[in-house]
């Protein structure tokens, strides 16, 4: 039985280059999780052990359903209040929501059991906060950013100089997708799309 692979299916999602280039992203349904605090806190690390977990329950299901497929890269939208500046505010209030595409055969009957399953067996009570949600971004403008997630602001400035020079504005969140694994990539060398919504 050949594995779903939604990287593979939908490169569009998952590629982007080093220049800016405007993408249409379909709608998406994903496991999510939500708080506040910079990613070195105990809640987001805590977050990202809690979501996998699910994520990997609702893929057992799926199996034992001939549905097998491959948990894709993890994402994250962040943000702060409105009125304030992002590099500006301390990381311990910076908000964000953890993602995991999943697939559109994956239901919330197949979530409810995997959050239940992994409470009840691996003793991770934060995943009684993981969802399923849908997501449509749709007009976007996104970047591949190599090197330390600290180090992000150039990639930045050139989707916000194609956002000027375009007369598109900023429709959603700073958007992340992690190619890489950072415990086993060089930070150096750490891959990263830097994706937003635009109008």
């Amino acid at each position: 039985m050949e594995k779903l692979n939604l990287v593979k299916q939908h490169p569009a999602y998952y590629k982007a280059q080093n220049k800016p280039v405007e993408v249409e992203i379909e709608p998406v349904h994903c496991l999510t999780i939500s708080g506040i605090g910079a990613p070195e806190e105990e809640r987001f690390q805590s977050s990202v052990g809690a979501i996998y977990a699910v994520a990997y329950t609702v893929k057992k299901y799926a199996k034992s359903e001939q549905n097998d497929f491959v948990v894709p890269k993890m994402e994250a939208f962040w943000w702060v209040d409105e009125g304030l500046v992002f590099d500006e505010t301390p990381k311990s209030d910076w908000q964000w929501q953890l993602m995991i595409r999943m697939p559109d055969l994956v239901s919330d009957e197949h979530v409810d059991q995997a959050v239940e399953e992994v409470i009840k067996k691996k003793g991770i009570c934060l995943a009684n906060e993981v969802q399923l949600k849908a997501i449509h971004e749709g007009r976007c403008v996104q970047v591949l950013h190599v090197g330390s997630y600290y180090e992000e602001g150039p990639s930045i400035k050139k989707i916000l100089e194609y956002m000027k020079s375009n007369g598109l504005e900023m429709n959603g969140y700073h958007h992340e997708i992690y190619l890489s694994d950072p415990t086993r990539t060089a930070v150096e060398k750490l891959k990263t799309i830097i994706r937003y919504a635009v109008k």
